[in-house]
């Protein structure tokens, strides 16, 4: 047993020094920028940038928008993931295959969509005008409603693909048993259906919540220079200001914000389940 083992790890040394070297020396070398300073090593960089009115601003602005995403996404996927389970095998099938569609076309494809929808002559405003609603076109687009409606549509396939596999772990008999027992269905989903597909909301809400840190596409296009979200503000301050010290303390945010959510999510699991 040793020597088999001792045999894959050695298998399995040269690929972890190839990914070592190719893919975690750079992101470290990155991540260190944030922390030196000319002689010494310093967290005046992240005091810079948290003093700052707009970048203090853009943080708030993406952990709102990224919480209310997956907020919503948790809501609607919760809805449409029951929903599919109990469909027949058949229309389960279709169902699915409707949900992994749109993550089978490009992201800037599904939001250059949004153009055409939210535009002063889109579809929305076209409709708005034709019901009486609204004189003239209203201005969607290059706001915080363009940028979560993008957002929400890009990851939702993700969170109800991940509550339909939980839901289809979970006993058949479990909610039957509960409806029996007097539950009402506030009390079967609070007390019967989150427990049992914990791990689902903790992935597909990992996956959503970072995805919405991490986009850059959609919040580019839909939001603009008006709407800045932490990703658009390092592009900018690489691409424009040539400052990799900001870039470099963005990026070490974004982790720390993704690893946060994923860490909090499992804890607020565990402590459900021990209550």
């Amino acid at each position: 047993m040793f020597q088999n083992r001792a045999e894959a790890l050695a298998l399995a040394l040269p690929a972890a020094v190839f990914a070592a070297i190719v893919f975690l020396a750079p992101v470290v070398i990155l991540l260190s920028e944030g922390f030196r300073s000319a002689d010494s090593w310093s967290l005046a960089a992240y005091v810079d940038f948290f003093t700052d009115p707009l970048n203090r601003t853009v943080f708030l602005r993406t952990f709102r928008l990224g919480l209310m995403v997956t907020a919503v996404s948790a809501v609607i996927g919760y809805a449409a993931a029951f929903a599919i389970v109990n469909l027949s095998p058949r229309s389960k099938g279709q169902m699915i295959g409707l949900v992994v569609l749109p993550l089978m076309i490009s992201s800037v494809a599904r939001t250059y969509a949004w153009i055409v929808i939210l535009g002063r002559t889109g579809i929305v405003n076209q409709a708005l005008q034709l019901i009486g609603l609204s004189d003239e076109p209203i201005r969607f687009l290059f706001t915080e409603t363009a940028v979560f409606i993008g957002l929400l549509q890009l990851f939702l396939p993700l969170m109800i693909l991940s509550l339909i596999s939980a839901l289809e772990n979970m006993p058949k008999d479990a909610i039957p048993a509960a409806r029996v027992l007097g539950a009402n269905w506030f009390q079967v989903f609070w007390k019967v259906i989150l427990p049992l597909t914990k791990e689902g909301l903790v992935i597909g809400g990992t996956l959503v919540f970072t995805g919405s840190l991490t986009a850059y596409i959609t919040p580019a296009i839909l939001g603009g220079s008006k709407v800045l979200m932490l990703e658009t503000l390092l592009y900018q301050r690489v691409t424009v200001a040539n400052d990799f010290v900001s870039a470099s303390v963005i990026a070490f945010i974004l982790i720390v914000m993704s690893f946060a959510a994923n860490l909090l999510l499992k804890r607020l699991a565990t402590a459900r389940n021990k209550r």
